[in-house]
Order: C-alpha cells, then sequence, then structure tokens
C-alpha cells in the first residue's frame, strides 16, 4: 500500500509526519505501507518569512527528517493527476517522465499569488510569493545603489493592503536603509482597493495598524487599484501616477493550479472542498490539505485560512486520516477553534490578535518577540530524530494555540 503527498511545504511536511506516526503506532512496517512524498526539493520553504531580508536563507532541510521516519523522498514536479487509475505523473530530472501509484494521495499542492492581467504587472513587478520571487525582490532593492538617487529610485509601492503587504511594506523601511544608506529620503506607498487597510484583520486591530503605518512613513492610497505599470512607476485607477521603480504584488492567493486535475468541486480560490476528514468527497481516495483545501475548522462557520498555521496542522489530520483508512483505524475529523495572528509591523514592532474576532492580546516589542519566535523556532522542521519527529506530528497537538 502506498500514501502519496504531493507537495513539501507545511501541510505535505506534516502530512508525511503524521502519517509515519500512525504507521508506527500501529506497528505497520515501511514495506507494508510506503509513504512517498513528491517535490522539486527536498526542502521546506519557510513562506511566512519571504518578505525579510536574505530570503536565500529561509529553507530547511527535509531530507534527513524524511529517512528518520520512513518516508520516501520522489523529486519531480507532479504534473498530471489520473484520479481513475490512481496514478502521479512526475516530470523528473533531465526531461525523464515517471508515473507514481498510489492507494490513497494527499494533495498538498500550495497556493501561489493570483496576477491579474494588469499591464506591466509581469514586466516590472516583483513579489515575496515564492523563494525565487523573494530572492530576485531582493537582488533588485541592493541593484538600485548602483542607480542615480532620485524619487523614483527611493520610492516602493506595495500593491495589497493586506497582511502580506502590511508585512512586506513595514520591513522596506529598514531595508532600505541598510542598502541606501541612514539618511535616504524614502517613500513607501501601499495601495488597496478596499476602503480600509487591513481589511480581513477587522476594527479591533487597525487603529493599531494605522499608528505603526504613521510612525514609519508609510503612505496609503485606498478605494484605488493599479491600472497599469511601467518604467517610470505605477498608474493608479484614479488616474495618480507615483514615479517608483519597485513594485511589490501582495494583492491575494490562489490554490496552486494543479487542484484544477482532481474532478471535484472547488471555491472561488480554487480551493477543493472537503469533509470534516479532510478527504475530497466525490473522488475516491484523495485527501487535500492545507492551501488546497476549503475545511471548516469548527462547527459555527468558521473556516481554515490560507496559512502556516492552518496548513501544518490541516497537513497532519490529512495525512493520519489517510494512513488510518490503509491501516483500518479510526479517523479523525479536523478541528481547530484555536486562532491566532501575529503580524510583523517592521521596526514599529508586532500585533498579536487571538480568536477569529482577533482581540488584541500584544502589540509593539512584546508582540514582536512572540513573532521572531513563531518566525525562527515555532513553524521549523522537528529534528531529524526518530521519536522526536513522530511525536511532532500529533494531530490533536499541532499548532494547538
Amino acid at each position: 500500500m502506498r500514501i502519496a503527498i504531493i507537495g513539501a511545504g507545511f501541510a505535505g511536511m506534516y502530512a508525511a509526519l503524521s502519517a509515519a506516526r500512525l504507521r508506527d503506532i500501529q506497528g505497520a512496517s515501511p514495506d507494508k505501507l510506503e509513504i512517498a512524498l513528491v517535490a522539486p526539493e527536498p526542502t521546506l520553504v519557510v513562506r511566512p518569512r519571504l518578505y525579510e531580508p536574505k530570503p536565500e536563507t529561509l529553507t530547511a532541510p527535509l531530507q534527513d527528517v524524511f529517512k528518520a521516519i520512513d518516508v520516501v523522498y520522489v523529486r519531480g514536479h507532479a504534473e498530471a493527476i489520473d484520479t481513475k487509475s490512481k496514478v502521479v505523473e512526475i516530470a523528473a530530472a533531465q526531461g525523464t517522465r515517471k508515473k507514481l501509484s498510489y492507494d490513497r494521495l494527499v494533495v498538498a499542492t500550495g497556493s501561489r499569488l493570483f496576477r491579474p492581467n494588469v499591464p506591466g504587472l509581469a514586466e516590472y513587478g516583483f513579489s515575496v510569493d515564492q523563494l525565487d520571487d523573494a530572492i530576485a525582490l531582493d537582488r533588485h532593492l541592493h541593484g538600485l545603489s548602483s542607480r542615480p538617487a532620485s524619487k523614483a529610485r527611493n520610492t516602493v509601492l506595495v500593491a495589497g493592503g493586506g497582511f502580506t503587504g502590511i508585512e512586506a511594506a513595514t520591513e522596506v523601511p529598514s531595508r532600505l536603509r541598510k542598502i541606501l544608506g541612514k539618511d535616504a529620503r524614502l517613500r513607501v506607498v501601499i495601495v488597496d482597493r478596499n476602503e480600509a487597510i487591513a481589511p480581513d484583520m477587522g476594527a479591533g486591530p487597525r487603529p493599531i495598524i494605522e499608528e505603526a503605518l504613521q510612525k514609519l512613513g508609510i503612505e496609503t492610497r485606498l478605494g484605488v487599484g493599479v491600472a497599469s505599470l511601467d518604467k517610470s512607476g505605477v498608474t493608479l485607477s484614479n488616474g495618480e501616477q507615483i514615479e517608483c521603480e519597485t513594485v511589490i504584488w501582495a494583492a491575494g492567493i490562489r490554490a496552486a493550479p494543479l487542484t484544477a486535475q482532481i474532478p471535484a468541486e472547488r471555491d472561488q480560490f480554487g480551493r477543493l472542498l472537503v469533509d470534516r476528514e479532510l478527504r475530497v468527497p466525490s473522488v475516491s481516495g484523495v485527501f487535500a490539505t492545507g492551501d488546497a483545501a476549503r475545511a471548516a475548522c469548527d462547527d459555527v462557520g468558521n473556516y481554515a485560512l490560507m496559512s502556516c498555521q492552518h496548513a501544518t496542522r490541516m497537513g497532519a489530520f490529512a495525512g493520519n486520516n489517510a494512513a488510518a483508512e490503509l491501516l483500518g483505524v479510526p479517523t479523525r475529523p479536523y478541528h481547530q477553534k484555536a486562532y491566532v495572528t501575529c503580524l510583523d509591523l517592521g521596526e514599529a514592532g508586532a500585533l498579536f490578535t487571538r480568536g477569529w474576532e482577533r482581540t488584541v492580546e500584544m502589540v509593539g516589542d512584546v508582540a514582536k518577540k512572540t513573532k521572531q519566535e513563531i518566525n525562527t523556532v515555532w513553524i521549523y522542521p522537528p529534528k531529524a530524530e526518530r521519536a522526536a519527529a513522530l511525536a511532532s506530528a500529533d494531530p490533536e497537538r499541532v499548532t494547538a494555540l
């Protein structure tokens, strides 16, 4: 029997850990139940940190972890899924292709930045979505020091006033001062079509965010969008032109395209609709998790967000349940009633909230210490030691806040 997991992000990693944990508890050998994870590299990209400098350092190796828990790593890109024959087609090294059959499939393919057809976006826009994107932005920012000083050189526009956009924007002033000098006259502008900054955070935290932006000298343009980009800068939907040489696009994400190959219902973000055990109900043997799945967190109408916090726990339940079906033991319904946010605000500190109503618990330097602990400890893989790695993947304890 084989469980195939597509994706080595937070959800895929924890699916592998949790499936291996249950296999170990049930005394099944790797020969009886193989767990195979498909990904281009055996590496976790610490995506929540890609707004930071030196993004090339923001990865964590997984190969030793996989070896410690007897998970088979399959190098390559999963390009096609045949749910009738239960086969995944993989593009491997040097143009070769191979097929991997499965008895249970866990789709943990994550998400991608939504890039609309805005003129000039592909040519002139940057992002902090994937590792290569973040590295390209970092190189661009360092390259600004070789250009003549000008308003355009010293101006950064961030398209998107949500979580990612705010973290990217509030980190820019300190990043650019290290590159251009502490006396550089910088301008950072956040543009968002919503009438309020951080629309998903709600009214409670918003004054703290607005105060932080003001402290950092970050401007906002709300109720407008980006109409076009060119070499000179950005034209907004209200006709305003902003001269800038750096545009960071952070306006929404969608489930990775591979989910479209599963013949099942999806939501407006491309996520597969799943039941409480994270199965795709209309397709035999398929589970979806993390950013690839729309899953209920509780019985009162809250659904998992496309975030690391939800992906880790969802992954643990999906992996456990895929293994449980094959080993003939009960599955566990996914639930995640606890929910927190910790928003980095650059040199203005951070903002920590608890609950779906986002009650503010910590602000400033205290919240910043928590953010740094989350970013440097909590979200990293467990040590490559069998007992500790397996113990870390109890679905009921993963991301239990």
